[in-house]
Order: structure tokens, then C-alpha cells, then sequence
């Protein structure tokens, strides 16, 4: 497959944005990561010289990207996933995604992705999105359930891109935690880097991570458990996850940053409990302030109930 050589122009929505963050925004060359990939192989210019990924950017700045579109989305072909679509326009859907539902093709769930059943209520993939990620703004884990919102064009892309990196959606999370929190409410304020010796965790770090905070309200408490509401401002990899275990909180069922405990007799969870309960955003087209709710699956269901329950 050839080369692309693309060329473009920053616009005044570029002003002070990283390299990398900019051109992902614009969700055709794709992720982050990838971008930033090109970035290091020279193949990424700005103003005919190489730059380096978190460079700021000012309007008026010419990019070139020297680029070879994936070809490993000639073999992605759409699957009937179900999916339970809660709204969807012409721009947008928002999904409630099931825990176990892997959001894009990886090397080790190359099918049965949420992509693969995006591209199927689709009939296909929709011009000028990146092949492997359609649409794709903000991602959950695997075991994580609830609220995803998806593009359906570039432009709507971006300007949710746009909305997520200046921290103007609001996400909420339930999480079920071990043990009792000492305080009603509080801030966490850690920066997040990838750990150095396992390689697909992160962890907290004094120096060189990337910012993150996230702010937590208690809602219940039965010993040994406790639940609360999570409002994550950034959207670092595993936040939540990290950040907790970071509290001396970690999430029940969370086997990569807690360790197995015992569940009250009558609960029982196979994964970490934790779900993307609320999700507001405004519609890059309309203008309208959008908010849903999403509420506790089954299995998170028994945890809450038990913690309500405070009877002997």
C-alpha cells in the first residue's frame, strides 16, 4: 500500500494544543499513540521540520503527514454485536456497554469487538474515520460497563475530541471499593505513569507521569465494602482503577491493582465493579446540552444491595 501526503493548516482550535492531541482530535490519522509513532519516525512535519509530539501549537502552523493508511482493516469485517444503543442522531450514538465487551480489535480480540458491531448497524465504515477506532472518543475497559459515546463523521470527532481534552464532559462512575473510606468525600491528585517493570499496568509516580485527578463522594458502606461516586477531570488509562488502589481503596473484583478477597455470602462478582453510571456532554452539531444515566447491571446490582442493607 502507498503513501499518503497529507497537508493541513491549524485553525484557531489548535491554540496551545500539543502536537499529538491536535491531530488526534481530528480522528483521521489515528489514536494518540499512533500518532505520536509517526511523530518519532520523522514522518509528522510542522513547518517543514521535525517536531516533537508535545510541541504547542499556534494557528496559522502547516502540518505535513506522511502516512500509510493500516491495512489491517481490509480483513475487519462487521459482526452482529449486540449493542444497546440509548440515543442516536446523525452525528452520535451513546452506548451502554456491557462488562466483557472489548471497545476495538486488538491483537488478542480480533473480532467481537464493539467496532466490529459498530460497522455492522452500520453497514459499513464511514468515510474519514480511522479504520480500526470509528468513531471512537473515549474508551472503557473490557470489564468495565456503562456510557460510551461514539462519532459518526470526522467533524463530530473532533469537536468531541475537543469537549473530552478541555474537560468539558462530565462522566460519573459507581465503584464498589474494599474496605471503609475515612473521609465522606476528598480529591485524588496523582500523576499516572505506565509502570516501568508490567508493562500493561500503570501506577502512580512522583515524577514524569502525566497529570490526573480524579474527585470521589461516598454513597454506602457495609463492611467490608464500600461504594462511591467517582468523577474522574482527566481521562488517564485506568484511572479510577489506579487511583483508588492508590487511596488504599482498591475495586472489588479488580485482580491487576487489588488482590482476591472474600465477597459476603450471596454476592459474587468476576469482575471489577466498577461502571460508567452518567455522561454529559453538548452536542457538536445542535449545540444541546446532552445528559444520560445508566443504571447498575445485575451483578453490581447485589453488591449495592448488600451494602444497603444494614440489618445484622
Amino acid at each position: 500500500m502507498s503513501f499518503l501526503n497529507e497537508r493541513l493548516v491549524v485553525d484557531d482550535k489548535g491554540q496551545r494544543q500539543r502536537l499529538d492531541r491536535y491531530l488526534a482530535s481530528l480522528g483521521r490519522w489515528g489514536s494518540r499513540a499512533r500518532i505520536q509513532k509517526l511523530i518519532d519516525a520523522g514522518q509528522i512535519l510542522l513547518d517543514g521540520q521535525p517536531a516533537r509530539a508535545r510541541y504547542l501549537l499556534r494557528p496559522g502552523q502547516t502540518i505535513e503527514i506522511h502516512w500509510q493508511p493500516a491495512s489491517a482493516p481490509l480483513s475487519l469485517q462487521p459482526e452482529p454485536v449486540a449493542l444497546e444503543v440509548i440515543f442516536e442522531d446523525e452525528w452520535l450514538l451513546v452506548i451502554d456497554k456491557p462488562a466483557g465487551l472489548v471497545v476495538h480489535p486488538t491483537p488478542t480480540h480480533s473480532g467481537g469487538t464493539l467496532v466490529h458491531g459498530l460497522l455492522y448497524r452500520w453497514q459499513g465504515h464511514p468515510a474519514g474515520l480511522d479504520p480500526l477506532r470509528p468513531g471512537i472518543v473515549h474508551r472503557l475497559d473490557k470489564d468495565t460497563s456503562g456510557l460510551m459515546v461514539v462519532a459518526k463523521d470526522p467533524d463530530t470527532l473532533a469537536a468531541l475530541g475537543r469537549q473530552f481534552h478541555q474537560r468539558r464532559v462530565s462522566k460519573e462512575y459507581l465503584a464498589a471499593v474494599w474496605g471503609a473510606v475515612r473521609h465522606p468525600s476528598g480529591i485524588i491528585d496523582a500523576p499516572i505513569a505506565r509502570d516501568p517493570v508490567h508493562r500493561k499496568r500503570m501506577k502512580v509516580v512522583r515524577r514524569g507521569g502525566r497529570a490526573a485527578r480524579s474527585s470521589y463522594r461516598v454513597l454506602a458502606h457495609r463492611p467490608p465494602i464500600t461504594w462511591l461516586a467517582v468523577f474522574p477531570e482527566t481521562g488517564r488509562t485506568h484511572q479510577i482503577r489506579v487511583h483508588l488502589a492508590h487511596l488504599g481503596h482498591p475495586i472489588v473484583g479488580d485482580v491487576v491493582y487489588g488482590r482476591p478477597r472474600k465477597l459476603p455470602p450471596g454476592v459474587a462478582v468476576d469482575r471489577q465493579a466498577l461502571h460508567a453510571a452518567a455522561l454529559s456532554f453538548t452536542h457538536p452539531a445542535t449545540g444541546e446540552p446532552l445528559s444520560f444515566r445508566s443504571p447498575l447491571p445485575a451483578d453490581l446490582q447485589l453488591l449495592w444491595d448488600y451494602c444497603q442493607n444494614t440489618a445484622d
